[in-house]
């Protein structure tokens, strides 16, 4: 009777009813925010050979699984290929992405180039390798992308990474500069585009555990526990914890700059400003509560009424 009784159990089927309809939910918002951004920057057009650069982290793998769905459904024709720079690490499992794609039915490449061995030349033990990485990456993958006649460029970098690298921006080099979701290439040849521009990084993971990716763990950058970018993403997980929605204003702030507030004169006439007699919207109006009704709900945030 026991064992008849536990086959009947209400509990487990409502519990997996529940888990099934969330992960649909997640599915569908992370094809409304992929779709919507690429309306938003043009990323894909008809015809488009999108070149799907593949690392065998949780973000590569759910670009290219989200494109295979919004490729489905698209009112345009385009298509994929993925590449995967096989660095040459130590004890990098080079069969796990060819069999992993091969299964998913998705063209591809392996690029083998050993950076591995240029990295640790190069750099002093203890220093950071992403840069040197970084450059020696983007170079080969611009020249594969020559070869395969790719069209765009994809990278899995989303909304988490384009603020992290914003505050590492401001903080370490005193710029105001993010992660553009699309850009031309360093040579000038390519259009480079970020897909998951939208996408939070809690979301992938959520993905990435429900369709089970075989993770490839990285032996250089992904090995270093000091990282500046690591720090000021351990700082916006904890901004994000105590103030939830934070960091959605704080990328939303991104698509709303106004030169004339900052302090940049060549993407502002400062000089040429002249008194018109005329009252302006825009005003010397540099924090005004009446536009921010919910920032007096925000834990912490005290609203100065000047």
């Amino acid at each position: 009777m026991s064992a008849v009784w536990i086959d009947n159990d209400p509990i487990p089927l409502q519990r997996d009813a529940k888990i099934e309809r969330e992960t649909h939910k997640l599915e569908k918002r992370l094809c409304r925010h992929v779709g919507q951004a690429i309306v938003d920057f043009s990323m894909i057009e008809e015809g488009d050979k999108v070149m799907v650069c593949l690392s065998g982290g949780k973000d590569s793998y759910a670009m290219l699984d989200i494109l295979q769905k919004m490729q489905q459904r698209a009112p345009i024709d385009f298509e994929l290929i993925a590449v995967n720079l096989d660095q040459k690490q130590p004890g990098f499992p080079e069969h796990v992405l060819p069999e992993y794609l091969a299964k998913a039915g998705v063209p591809f490449h392996i690029e083998n180039q050993d950076t591995y061995s240029i990295v640790k030349d190069k750099i002093a033990p203890g220093k950071t390798m992403c840069s040197l990485c970084s450059r020696l990456r983007r170079g080969i993958l611009y020249r594969v992308a020559d070869e395969l006649g790719a069209t765009k460029i994809a990278l899995g970098h989303h909304r988490d990474d384009i603020l992290q690298t914003f505050f590492l921006n401001m903080f370490f080099g005193g710029k105001l500069k993010g992660m553009p979701p699309k850009l031309v290439s360093d040579d000038g040849r390519h259009i480079v585009i970020r897909p998951l521009a939208y996408v939070a990084e809690k979301d992938l993971e959520r993905w990435a555990g429900h369709r089970q990716f075989p993770i490839i763990p990285c032996t250089l950058c992904g090995s270093q526990e000091n990282l500046q970018r690591k720090q000021v993403a351990a700082m916006l997980r904890e901004w994000e914890k105590k103030y939830p929605g934070r960091t959605e204003t704080m990328f939303s702030a991104l698509q709303n700059i106004v030169p004339s507030h900052l302090a940049d004169g060549t993407k502002y006439d400062f000089k040429g400003l002249k008194i018109t007699g005329v009252a302006r919207e825009d005003g010397d109006k540099a924090f005004d509560a009446d536009e921010f009704p919910a920032a007096a709900s925000l834990p912490g945030l005290q609203v100065i009424k000047l």
